[in-house]
């Protein structure tokens, strides 16, 4: 892997990155959770961006500039439909989908949050290990991103994130001791 996995614990709004990522709708509505947090924070300019592009399918993303955040841009990873449920594949789509756009704006760091939980409804776990094994992939490609930074709101969500990624070492570790 070339580039490095972190996680933080903290407010995804506050991050000094080129992009981060909201766990968004597929009408691009900054309601609640990281979107409303994106909205009351970056001001009305990402709202009226995400209307001039929006709605898109479940599953994809879409870049808007980042307002008053501290971040250059906001990636909109539509991870369920407006008042639906977040799914593993739209969550794994959206996450694959942000992490690509990234890449192709070479950007260099990016920050996400825990996309499909909370209000998407996927269960912390599985919501983890989804966006850590995403993250590894691409990150063991070709891309432009050095970090990938997960700023997790609260403590059990951070623990979450936590035992997926050293569980994804762990298995790392082991196929290649198996190769020997």
């Amino acid at each position: 892997m070339s580039g490095r996995i972190v996680l933080r614990e903290g407010d995804i709004t506050a991050e000094s990155v080129d992009a981060i990522v909201n766990a968004a709708n597929s009408h691009l509505q900054l309601g609640a959770g990281v979107a409303g947090a994106i909205r009351e924070r970056g001001g009305p300019t990402i709202q009226t961006e995400c209307d001039e592009i929006g709605p898109i399918e479940v599953g994809e993303a879409a870049l808007t500039g980042a307002g008053d955040l501290p971040a250059r841009y906001v990636i909109h990873a539509a991870g369920m439909p407006p008042g639906g449920a977040a799914t593993e594949e739209s969550v794994r789509s959206s996450a694959r989908r942000s992490l690509a756009l990234a890449a192709e704006r070479g950007f260099h760091s990016l920050a996400m949050p825990a996309i499909g939980a909370g209000i998407g409804g996927l269960s912390p776990q599985r919501c983890a290990e989804i966006l850590i094994a995403e993250a590894r992939e691409h990150l063991a490609g070709e891309t432009s991103l050095e970090e990938v930074r997960f700023v997790l709101f609260g403590e059990p969500m951070y623990r979450m994130f936590e035992m997926a990624h050293d569980a994804a070492k762990v298995a790392e570790q082991m196929a290649r001791l198996r190769k020997r």
